[in-house]
């Protein structure tokens, strides 16, 4: 195991380059088993999820190339298998894979998917928008497992909930369906987006991208394609928000900032000035930050709940009160515990809701990372914190964020990585 070690209180100054998107690679890598020739993606982030996803598509016999942020996926000689519990419950992106071997075999056999601990995350989801494409469920108290003779359009699929897995799960078993599939409340997330995109280009005519409803006209006969990821939004918010908590001046460039616009906007709020280009932004240095009275997530484009945590440290050190409201999952607050450790005046109302009351200076304490974004907020902490930081429980950080020690080093953070002691 390894511990992540910081010195904090350093202004950040600098440029970091956006990788390719975690949430974006791995529904495209599922819908890469509906061909049967190499499929090639660029842009591909080096982090242990993608790693891991490769192992699952290695237990079907996909063989995987990756190199140089390069990946090539070959299903030509899949087969059809239970898959095991040791790979499944290590990410719930796992489940992905869920539509495409529907569509490629009539049947997907696995366990629940394990991934980050963010309170109750039902599969139902899943089942309901399959089921409506004419899956049928075999068992689905002790593991995951349908089966299809054939899926076919049921015209109007209506999503139970915005998930965003669930729904790049019907899109991607939709895909195969020769006839028009409407599909409505719909996540629409830049990732969701880019695997409809890359969904086109496989020969799958897909309207209202970027939207909640989506009109999809599949081919039973796709075409393996090159693709190249889109940029890590959620990177990006991250890599800025550590300018704003050390009070430095930080460039993040090869990402698309349209994608964070309701982001800029909550910055705006709280006294950040900055500046956009097509490909690029910019924080400068802000020497009072100001508390809103609302930092309320929800389904894009609302604010984005993979970066509440991380904003919410600069709302710790805000002067005056700010309320997080956190729609979506009931088990995001966890981390507020280890900002308390820090010296973080919150007052939690419940599962969804916390108050803020600032302006304190952090300081560095040992703490946990809980899941990858709480993992990002505790680092955060510690750049803005005075004193030592060790946080724990670092493979979360890993399994969403490549190489965030040497960035963060290249704009002149005093973090290491350290093999934990044990005791």
């Amino acid at each position: 195991m390894e511990n992540l070690v910081i010195k904090g209180g350093k202004a950040l100054n600098g440029s970091v380059s956006i990788g390719g998107s975690k949430n974006a690679v791995l529904p495209i890598m599922a819908a890469a088993l509906l061909v049967d020739q190499p499929t090639v993606l660029t842009n591909v982030p080096d982090i242990s999820d993608v790693h891991t996803f490769c192992e699952l598509l290695s237990y079907l016999n996909v063989k995987t190339s990756f190199e140089n942020h390069t990946l090539t996926i070959d299903p030509s000689k899949i087969k059809k298998r239970e898959l095991p519990a040791d790979l499944v419950c290590k990410m719930r992106a796992s489940i992905l894979v869920a539509g495409a071997l529907l569509a490629r075999f009539g049947e997907v056999d696995m366990p629940y998917p394990g991934g980050c601990v963010l309170g109750k995350r039902s599969v139902s989801s899943h089942v309901i928008g399959l089921q409506r494409l004419g899956a049928e469920v075999v068992d689905i108290t002790r593991k995951f497992h349908l089966k299809a003779k054939k899926l076919e359009s049921n015209e109007i699929v209506i999503m139970s909930e915005f998930s965003v897995t669930a729904t790049e799960n019907v899109i991607i078993a939709a895909s195969t369906i020769p006839k028009k599939t409407q599909i409505r409340i719909a996540a629409c997330e830049p990732h969701v987006q880019d695997l409809c995109e890359f969904l086109v280009k496989m020969g799958v005519k897909i309207e209202g991208i970027g939207t909640h409803n989506l009109t999809i006209y599949g081919k039973e006969k796709l075409k393996a394609v090159e693709h190249k990821v889109v940029s890590d939004y959620l990177q990006a918010g991250t890599y800025l928000l550590a300018g704003v908590v050390t009070r430095g001046e930080v460039t993040v460039t090869n990402c698309n900032p349209e994608h964070l616009d309701i982001f800029f906007e909550k910055l705006e709020e709280i006294g950040v000035t900055f500046k956009r280009t097509r490909t690029s932004a910019t924080v400068y240095p802000t020497k009072k930050l100001m508390a809103i009275e609302h930092l309320k997530t929800g389904v894009h484009p609302n604010f984005p709940t993979d970066l509440q945590a991380p904003f919410t440290v600069a709302l710790a050190m805000a002067n005056g009160v700010s309320k997080v409201f956190e729609t979506l999952f009931d088990g995001r607050f966890q981390y507020l515990f280890e900002l308390e450790k820090m010296g973080a005046k919150i007052e939690l109302l419940n599962p969804h809701q916390a108050i803020l009351i600032g302006p304190i200076k952090l300081k560095g304490a040992p703490v946990a990372s809980c899941d990858i974004r709480a993992g990002a907020a505790m680092v955060l902490a510690g750049l803005a914190a005075e004193g030592e930081t060790l946080i724990n429980q670092i493979t979360y950080i890993d399994r969403g964020y490549e190489n965030l020690e040497e960035n963060l080093r290249k704009l002149g953070a005093d973090i290491q990585r350290v093999e934990a002691v044990l005791t």
